[in-house]
């Protein structure tokens, strides 16, 4: 289940890829190659607190940027950042996300840079679930977004593997449709 109170039917783990060096330089370079052709000159990296935090230090590193991370919401205690490291006016930032679902969360660290006076450029992210949600809540924050895979890709990579049924193929394709029916379906089926 999501924070947003969704079932989905699959859990896109991108953590497991920090246990992999080669994989783990991969999708940083991938990261790093695709910030570069689709922002241009970067100021700062940001990481969406936590599963964008290694990702964005691994890029922030190989480009030689400063990095900060965005918290979901202001600590309680100490400087009461929500924002961690330094972040000037008017500083180009791009916001590195692991995995995007509804885009809520790594909207919430956007804005939060925005309030602060950084100049987000856009978000770069590992992987999307494509919701119509998502598409929409970026456009409204008029903020661009690419992602380095995608969940069609995973179903199709499955499924020509052989790790899904046709049948478990067709549930994921129906979820993709409509999360929420799907999802309120689920609900019922397990209570």
């Amino acid at each position: 289940m999501w924070a947003s109170g969704l079932h989905s039917p699959i859990y896109c783990d991108n953590r497991i890829a920090l246990s992999y060096p080669k994989v783990r330089n991969y999708i940083r370079q991938q990261l790093v190659t695709q910030i570069t052709e689709e922002y241009g000159l970067v100021d700062v990296i940001a990481g969406v607190a936590t599963a964008g935090i290694p990702q964005g230090i691994l890029v922030a590193q190989e480009m030689g940027l400063p990095f900060i991370y965005v918290r979901s919401s202001k600590k309680e205690h100490g400087l009461t950042n929500q924002i961690e490291g330094e972040l000037r006016e008017g500083q180009n930032v791009v916001v590195v996300e692991d995995l995007i679902s509804t885009g809520k969360s790594s909207l919430n660290a956007v804005e939060a840079i925005r309030e602060a006076g950084g100049k987000v450029k856009g978000m770069a992210a590992i992987f999307t679930y494509e919701l119509p949600i998502a598409d929409k809540n970026f456009k409204d924050a008029d903020c661009a977004l690419f992602a380095l895979s995608s969940y069609e890709i995973m179903i199709r990579k499955a499924a020509e593997k052989d790790y899904i049924s046709g049948e478990d193929k067709e549930s994921l394709l129906e979820w993709k449709k409509d999360p929420q029916t799907w999802s309120d379906k689920h609900k019922t089926l397990q209570t």
